[in-house]
């Protein structure tokens, strides 16, 4: 089977020196037929010309500078029926890819996306991506690190988005529509995407046995400045839900949330600097401006309603989907889930009287059983 590993580039030369050698030995390791590719998105520091000169047999596709956009018209365009996505900054263990594209590969399989257990580069701080959502305050918040997340580390099963490392149905992705360009420069549509994906009858699944490391906010942050990442949060955390939120039970939290959180920074702006005073209100203005100015582009480019042409009179279907998508990735129903499971396991040790693990042992089923495991839990109604 042909798999295309994407990598998305802009101005990262030397994180591509120090990165891109694990994955071609990745797509080395793996039995299926691997093609590397990097997506240079308008470097100017000679990305292009340092791949050509120490990786020739890398192919780089050179793409304007849209994100994670560039993915949508790359990934349309290739033959094979799985691509994955990661960002620059990424290193892959040796045998991440197997496992990481099983639940991908039944015919029958309802899954689309695929994502790995990430640490960061020090090797020992898990980053994720077994992923809750969470309203807090009127927002959403997309975490791996909940109270609880340790018990679901090793624990394969449902995730609600990934990150800076994911493997796709290309024909699920493309029916999707890849990444939103609401959100441009970033941040959030991966877990718009896993959502889009969720309301479709599709799930995304966490597969702790494919292992990968994430360096982390590189190029945004060098972009924009750690205050300027956290304002494109927020205003495209306010994009996703003007965009998502439908059912009335969750349209209630997010006023709720947000009327107490502007009254308390009408209330303490007084007292507080000037670089924090009106954070959410210039957020507001900011996504009522791109919300503005996507719904004209589209209006005029394709006589669509909006950005993405958001569904305003929601299926009741669709309505529950959407219910159940805040239900089923709370950050307590995931902590649960983690600790069942992991009892589950450790009851199973003990009815076959196996020896006990040695000191630092992961309690990971390898292999089919635990692509057949995978397949199961990501079965979802």
């Amino acid at each position: 089977m042909l798999v295309h590993l994407l990598i998305l580039n802009y101005n990262g030369r030397a994180l591509l020196a120090e990165c891109l050698p694990s994955v071609l030995l990745a797509a080395e390791s793996s039995r299926h037929r691997c093609d590397v590719a990097v997506i240079d998105n308008s470097s100017t520091d000679g990305s292009a010309e340092w791949l050509a000169d120490h990786f020739p047999t890398v192919r780089v596709i050179r793409c304007p500078n849209r994100g994670l956009c560039s993915y949508n018209e790359v990934v349309a365009a290739l033959r094979g029926r799985i691509a994955v996505l990661l960002n620059n900054d990424v290193k892959l263990d040796r045998d991440c890819l197997d496992p990481l594209l099983r639940p991908l590969v039944g015919e029958q399989s309802d899954c689309f996306m695929t994502a790995p257990r990430c640490y960061q580069f020090d090797e020992t701080t898990y980053e994720g991506f077994r992923t809750a959502v969470r309203w807090r305050w009127g927002l959403v918040q997309a975490t791996a690190l909940f109270p609880g997340h340790v018990q679901g580390i090793h624990q394969p099963g449902p995730t609600a988005s990934s990150g800076a490392v994911m493997a796709v149905d290309r024909r699920k992705f493309v029916e999707l529509g890849g990444f939103d360009p609401l959100y441009l420069p970033g941040r959030i549509e991966d877990l718009d995407l896993a959502f889009r994906g969720w309301l479709h009858g599709y799930c995304a699944c966490y597969v702790p046995e494919a292992l990968s490391w994430h360096k982390g906010m590189v190029t945004f942050a060098e972009r924009f400045g750690v205050s300027g990442c956290d304002r494109l949060a927020l205003r495209n955390t306010l994009l996703f839900e003007w965009k998502n939120v439908r059912h009335p039970a969750n349209v209630a939290l997010a006023l709720a949330g947000l009327a107490v959180r502007w009254g308390v920074e009408v209330a303490f702006a007084p007292w507080t600097s000037p670089s924090r005073r009106w954070t959410l209100t210039a957020a507001l203005a900011a996504a009522w401006r791109r919300w503005r100015q996507v719904r004209e582009k589209n209006k005029n480019e394709a006589g669509g309603e909006g950005p993405s042409g958001p569904d305003f009179a929601r299926p009741r279907g669709k309505l529950r989907r959407e219910f159940e998508f805040f239900r089923r990735f709370s950050p307590r129903r995931m902590a649960a889930d983690a600790a069942h499971a992991l009892s589950s396991v450790t009851a199973g040790v003990m009815r076959t009287r196996r020896p006990a693990a040695r000191p630092g042992a992961d309690s990971v089923p390898a292999g089919p059983v635990f692509a057949e495991r995978s397949r199961k839990v990501c079965q979802l109604p």
